[in-house]
């Protein structure tokens, strides 16, 4: 069950706001059909939520690479692992499950002789995907800085 209480950006509800029966110019909202209530947003912050389980598979070990791996089209199981570096098969396998689950990712079965399965995103799985390149460009772009600050860590916990 997902909450708002904690949501990660300040956003309205997207539902109508109760009003009271004599609110001027707006019509009351049928108890009915009152729409999505608070346990319905989507709340990464908060441990059930859907979105924070597909935030865990996208942002873990290897979920990022896969996403980023598997944005430029479609690629067979064998050449993703070769990709991502130090990968091993069963987690490549666990992570294209997950992704897979959270409809990031597609897996299609060609019916070719031999048969191959290959792996591509979703449209949900591009959008996460551009938005990690982001990240990785930054990450990549910041080598120099991280290693410093690695460096001048490291050498104060020497000291103490």
């Amino acid at each position: 069950m997902c909450g708002a209480r904690h949501s990660a950006r300040v956003r309205s509800a997207p539902y109508p706001v109760r009003v009271t029966p004599d609110s001027p110019a707006v019509a009351p909202v049928d108890p009915v059909d009152a729409g999505p209530t608070d346990a319905m947003i989507a709340d990464v912050f908060s441990r059930g939520c859907t979105s924070r389980q597909a935030l865990e598979a996208v942002t873990g070990r290897w979920g990022v690479l896969t996403v980023a791996g598997l944005r430029d089209g479609a690629v067979r199981f064998n050449a993703l692992r070769r990709r991502i570096d130090g990968v091993s098969e069963k987690m490549l396998a666990q992570t294209l499950q997950a992704l897979e689950r959270d409809g990031m990712v597609a897996r299609e079965v060609r019916t070719t002789i031999p048969p191959h399965v290959e792996y591509s995103l979703t449209d949900l799985g591009r959008r996460v995907a551009d938005r990690l390149v982001g990240l990785l460009d930054v990450l990549e772009g910041s080598v120099d800085e991280v290693s410093a600050a690695q460096q001048r860590y490291d050498a104060r916990r020497e000291v103490s």
